[in-house]
């Protein structure tokens, strides 16, 4: 509602609160900047704002919002210049403004256009203005033939343009990105996972056993577990499982963006366990080597590329957890890669350090800090030292071979 204000009437603090409580839809709309900067120093003045206390003020900020319509940052400028300079006046200086370049008309040819290419990208649109006036010789395209990609796009985002230009697209679902797109960097700290998943191949259109393998990127620490399929019923517990069997903290998950793992339930399962989440970037083929050359060396080394029938799956998982992961991380040594820098500034690495994964994790500075809760070297120590390289490694093949006895059976 738009009013003359005339409050003249009005000099009590109690006539101001139930003038603000029965009058919610009145303000000064239709009254020009001038008028509302007049009212406000004649209220200010007659109700002695400066000497009032904070309740009163309060109550009279509150009547000069709802009227004015003003901002409360603006109406504490205009007090403060008030008390300053002794009145409020309006800046009658006008604003500085460039000349415009593109007229209505230049909008209405770039909405002609956006009609008839369904809208082009800025670039492609600009060719056709340029077209139109150098090929086909249409002068109107005069000023809009030097028009910046740019500025096509403020055109766009104009009242003149928008009133004019119906465009409609289909409704899209809303895109949720999973993980963020990097590069894992653990700067030598453990708890920096990679993982992937070997399948065992097909054979008669019966499934083989799938292998997911975990590895650390600073220690190489390594587990493997095995599943029937990749579904969330057998992927998430395997995972649960093998993330809690490392002996250090665990601060990131990067994978590859296949969906066995760049989905929302393994989302939900790092989030609960405090793990941030990774995936490969796009032609970065080094971004997941290192479990890439582990699937490799480790599983198909000793799992062969013959079919396992998924049914096979709780028997290999089995052999895992028992016999290979204790060997992996105790028993068998890993190189460490040393970057060396020649005079020509290439990055060469040279692989003279070995070590067992466990070995690895000790021999990293205050080693202690990174272990979990509960968990310490001292215990870790006697799981390493119960067997000897060798005899580890013999129990580990003898488990193996009885392993593949029972497939044939």
């Amino acid at each position: 509602m738009t009013i003359n204000m005339n409050d003249s009437h009005m000099v009590s603090f109690a006539q101001v609160r139930e003038f603000i409580k029965v009058a919610k839809d009145i303000e000064f709309r239709g009254a020009s900047r001038k008028e509302k900067y007049e009212w406000i120093d004649t209220v200010l003045v007659r109700f002695r704002y400066y000497a009032c206390r904070k309740k009163e003020k309060t109550i009279l900020r509150t009547y000069l919002l709802q009227m004015t319509g003003f901002s409360d940052a603006q109406l504490t400028r205009l007090i403060r210049k008030k008390k300053k300079t002794g009145n409020i006046n309006a800046d009658a200086t006008s604003r500085h403004r460039f000349t415009k370049v593109y007229t209505a008309d230049d909008v209405a040819l770039l909405i002609e256009t956006d009609k008839a290419h369904s809208r082009l990208s800025g670039p492609a649109t600009k060719k056709i203005f340029l077209r139109e006036f150098s090929v086909f010789g249409k002068e109107k395209f005069c000023r809009l033939k030097n028009i910046s990609i740019g500025h096509i796009y403020n055109l766009r985002a104009t009242r003149h343009y928008q009133s004019f230009a119906k465009f409609f697209t289909h409704t899209k679902a809303v895109a949720r990105a999973i993980g963020e797109r990097r590069k894992p960097e653990p700067k030598g700290k453990p708890g920096f996972l990679r993982v992937d998943s070997v399948h065992q191949g097909d054979l008669a259109r019966e499934k083989g056993v799938y292998h997911i393998n975990i590895i650390d990127a600073t220690t190489q620490w390594e587990f493997v577990g095995a599943v029937e399929v990749i579904s969330e019923s057998h992927l998430l517990p395997l995972l649960e499982e093998l993330l809690s069997q490392f002996p250090f903290r665990i601060f990131e998950f990067h994978s590859d963006n296949g969906s066995e793992y760049i989905n929302h339930t393994v989302s939900k399962l790092l989030n609960t366990l405090m793990i941030r989440q990774t995936k490969s970037r796009a032609r970065r083929t080094n971004d997941n080597a290192l479990v890439e050359g582990k699937n490799a060396a480790i599983i198909r080394k000793h799992m062969s590329y013959l079919h396992i029938p998924r049914k096979f799956a709780s028997r290999v998982n089995e052999f895992y957890q028992k016999h290979l992961n204790r060997y992996l991380n105790y028993h068998r040594p890993c190189g460490f890669a040393t970057v060396t820098i020649d005079a020509k500034g290439k990055q060469r690495k040279v692989y003279k350090t070995y070590q067992t994964p466990y070995e690895r994790l000790k021999s990293l500075e205050n080693a202690v800090q990174y272990l979990r809760v509960g968990v310490t070297f001292s215990a870790l120590d006697i799981v390493a030292k119960e067997k000897s390289d060798n005899e580890c490694a013999a129990l580990m093949q003898k488990a193996k071979q009885e392993l593949f006895k029972s497939f044939r059976k």
